[in-house]
């Protein structure tokens, strides 16, 4: 067993603080990565306060991770001691299921092994996640993560980038036949709608951020938006009807589609990322029947889309806009989070660890 440290809540109400704990020693087909650096995800803030009523503790957050190879077992062949990888929000699936056989682990029908809030695949261990010196994962879990990458912001790659690029990916994003840009709709402007912003614009398409905040437009515009709408002016919003090939909503909670589902063109598609919870009020069916509109869910991708997403990310050159935070702020910047007052994401350096008291 490997000796680790890292963050920990011991319950809902408690504040992170600094834990230490065992990892196993790597197996023939693990890679142990030294964390360098830890995105913070808004979903670690729900689970650590239990919010989703499925908490366990104690809990080490942190899916977002990227670091360094330093041991590798016998049959790894993707990575090397030195390399630089990255872990996402699973570590492990069955392996069997028509999901994972077809590269889509996510959708794991025996139920993927979560990074954290987890317990290992057979086990009642407690998988712990990225807040933390070191991790040890099966191969098959972890990207490669070229060097060309500005690593402390390819972090949130491993949780927004990949939410947004899946459902971007499925529903063949980008342009038409004809090379025409899809007319693209992003609902909501944090941590997942910018990663959406940039995506779909080095996809090709023309991309509008949809938001409720005016001052929201001039960041949307420098992150790649063509144009910004407002959702509460209803002129505008009459204006572009019936008008988008898709629509990435990625807004967090409960809300009215109605309004969104009434800027889509016959046959084009909003999905849903971010919201968990049940939508209020209901949607009117006619909306979708009368255009052939539909209205899907997406999760994370599975572990060859993930590799292909921080490929395309290393030869565009896009990574998360993010706000570095030492450990010993992390509850602070829990604080924060709650306010929305972070511009995308907030990344551990784990570095700050060794200074942990």
């Amino acid at each position: 067993m490997l000796q680790a440290k890292g963050y920990a809540v011991q319950d809902a109400h408690s504040p992170l603080a600094p834990f230490s704990f065992e990892r196993r020693s790597p197996g023939p087909r693990d890679v142990q990565i030294e964390i360098l650096y830890s995105g913070i995800c808004h979903s670690d803030l729900h689970q650590a306060r239990n919010d989703w009523h499925n908490s366990i503790y104690p809990m080490v957050p942190g899916h977002e991770i990227v670091g360094r190879v330093t041991a590798v077992g016998a049959q790894v062949t993707r990575l090397k001691v030195g390399d630089f990888a990255g872990v996402g929000c699973m570590v492990d699936s069955c392996r069997t299921c028509a999901s994972c056989a077809e590269g889509l682990e996510q959708y794991c029908e025996n139920g993927p092994t979560y990074t954290y809030n987890s317990k290992l695949r057979d086990s009642e261990e407690l998988a712990f996640g990225g807040y933390s010196d070191l991790i040890v994962v099966d191969e098959h879990f972890v990207v490669k993560i070229p060097p060309t990458l500005d690593l402390k912001a390819a972090a949130p790659l491993l949780c927004a980038g990949i939410t947004t690029w899946s459902p971007l990916r499925h529903w063949k994003v980008g342009r038409t036949a004809d090379g025409t840009p899809h007319k693209v709709g992003v609902i909501g402007l944090g941590g997942l709608g910018h990663m959406g912003i940039k995506f779909a614009k080095a996809l090709g398409a023309r991309v509008v951020m949809i938001t409720t905040s005016p001052s929201k437009a001039a960041d949307a515009m420098r992150l790649g938006a063509d144009e910004v709408l407002l959702s509460t002016d209803r002129a505008a919003m009459k204006q572009h009807a019936r008008s988008f090939d898709f629509l990435l909503n990625t807004i967090p909670n409960g809300h009215d589609l109605n309004p969104y589902a009434a800027l889509l063109k016959r046959d084009g598609h909003m999905v849903l990322v971010g919201v968990l919870t049940e939508l209020d009020p209901p949607l009117f069916g006619g909306s979708l029947i009368g255009a052939r509109r539909s209205v899907a869910g997406s999760a994370i991708g599975g572990m060859p889309e993930t590799q292909e997403m921080i490929d395309f990310c290393a030869e565009h050159g896009i990574v998360a806009d993010v706000e570095m935070i030492d450990i010993q702020s992390v509850n602070q910047a829990y604080e924060r989070l709650l306010k929305n007052d972070v511009k995308y994401r907030f990344v551990i350096d784990m570095a700050s660890l060794k200074n942990a008291a």
